[in-house]
């Protein structure tokens, strides 16, 4: 169940640890600290790291500042939490494995230390399924526009191409034209065309669109 080596309680207050008593009373290897240079003296990712938010000092989203430290190199999560007082999606997604609060029955937060421990999240499930559903919209958004700007390319003319790679260097219609050996009314025509094909509006919605086909206008750029 426990893949850590021993489970670290960073204690803040004056009372017992009576989590950490629990935790060694089904024969955890546990270790109390008080001292936040301690808990950086053993940055051990084979330990596991419980940080009580009573006592320490924390952000915006009421997560001890020192979680947020550790979080990035060693399991981490929440013990001692009051209610309300702490931002749970914030938590999540900084990487807190879990909370334990400190009006939940005893028996209730060992379930969660042991979940934890086993590699688990221990959050509420409505919080974790909207955090999982926002993280895959996220993910589906960009891949639907990487799909829709390929068909758009694939509309473009080579011609059109061409031209998108010159507003790219920062030339103006005039260039354009002199360059091509055309008219400057037959650029702002093309312009027109590659406007409605890439549903830009400007030149710098255009200039933002193309930033991923560069490789590819790179390879019409030559009339």
């Amino acid at each position: 169940m426990n893949n850590s080596d021993e489970v670290v309680f960073l204690h803040q207050v004056t009372a017992p640890c009576h989590l950490a008593m629990l935790a060694e009373s089904i024969g955890l290897k546990t270790r109390v600290i008080s001292d936040i240079e301690q808990l950086e003296a053993s940055n051990d990712p084979c330990c596991f790291y419980l940080i009580s938010q009573q006592g320490a000092a924390v952000d915006c989203n009421g997560i001890p500042l020192v979680a947020a430290q550790l979080v990035k190199h060693v399991p981490v999560a929440l013990y001692d939490v009051t209610k309300d007082s702490l931002d749970e999606e914030s938590a999540l997604l900084l990487g807190v494995r879990g909370l334990l609060f400190s009006d939940q029955r005893m028996d209730l937060q060992l379930t969660g230390l042991r979940k934890i421990l086993a590699d688990e999240l221990w959050y509420d499930r409505t919080l974790i399924s909207r955090v999982f559903r926002q993280l895959v919209s996220q993910i589906e958004t960009p891949l639907q526009l990487s799909t829709e700007g390929s068909e758009s390319f694939q509309q473009l003319t080579r011609r059109e191409k061409t031209i998108i790679q010159l507003v790219s260097s920062g030339a103006r219609n005039k260039e354009i034209a002199e360059g091509l050996c055309i008219s400057e009314h037959t650029v702002k025509a093309h312009i027109s065309s590659i406007f409605r094909k890439t549903h830009a509006r400007n030149r710098v919605e255009l200039l933002r669109w193309a930033e991923p086909f560069q490789n590819q206008l790179n390879l019409h750029s030559a009339v």
